[in-house]
């Protein structure tokens, strides 16, 4: 039987807490029936696209999909392309794959695991075509900003893993993480800000609008989106 709990091989510090919550009967479910089909572990090694989606087609992935609404529409609207989500939420891997799999999409593959794993034993140099992080955890205590996902040494690790050409796509809804952000790739090496040096890029037709993004606009809180290219 699989075992919810994400799997970790190395103490570092983590941009995360593992809320795991209660899941429903329906994405308990989901596991039994669908994880063979959409799951992946560290221990299978470099991921092989042809093995696991029968196909080379360009590849996309998401750090931190939450339960995963927007990431299966995604999913849907590009069936050209192949999807890769990393998330420790359990509820949330169960609500996705249930989902794709009640869609029988074939385009989706699920890391349960921390992402800086998963890039360095999984992700090959230069195969993905875009990497999204959506709404990561702001950490808005300053003595907790050293938690943050969205760090110089992140950054310089996952640019090998673009194609040259490539795109990283960053959104946040915390105002003082988007400066961060936009302060941090702004002098990152390899890289090209979309919308021109210093500026913010507006949200690309291929983000869907969640329903937390449209509650809080609604409210008059703002999101923030960086689209950066990989140039070397």
């Amino acid at each position: 039987m699989y075992n919810f709990r994400p799997e970790h091989k190395k103490k570092s510090i983590r941009s995360y807490v593992v809320r795991c919550g209660r899941m429903t009967n329906r994405q308990k479910f989901a596991f039994q029936q669908y994880w063979e089909r959409y799951g992946l572990s560290l221990h299978d090694g470099l991921l092989d696209p042809k093995l696991q989606f029968g196909r080379n087609a360009p590849q996309v992935l998401e750090i931190g999909f939450g339960m995963g609404g927007s990431l299966l529409e995604m999913i849907k609207l590009e069936p050209d392309k192949d999807f890769i989500g990393i998330e420790v939420h359990s509820p949330g891997v169960g609500r996705l794959i249930n989902n794709a799999g009640e869609d029988a999409l074939r385009n989706l593959k699920v890391y349960m695991a921390d992402a800086v794993d998963v890039f360095e034993d999984c992700i090959a140099d230069a195969s993905l075509h875009r990497l999204q992080i959506y709404f990561p955890d702001p950490w808005h205590k300053k003595k907790h900003n050293k938690r943050r996902l969205i760090q110089p040494n992140f950054i310089e690790m996952i640019r090998y893993k673009l194609e040259i050409g490539g795109m990283l796509h960053l959104a946040t809804d915390w105002e003082p993480y988007a400066e961060q952000m936009l302060e941090i790739m702004e002098i990152a090496d390899g890289y090209k800000n979309i919308a021109d040096h210093g500026k913010y890029s507006l949200r690309p037709n291929f983000r869907p609008v969640t329903k937390f993004e449209s509650r809080g606009m609604r409210l008059g809180h703002g999101v923030w989106d960086l689209l950066y290219t990989r140039i070397s």
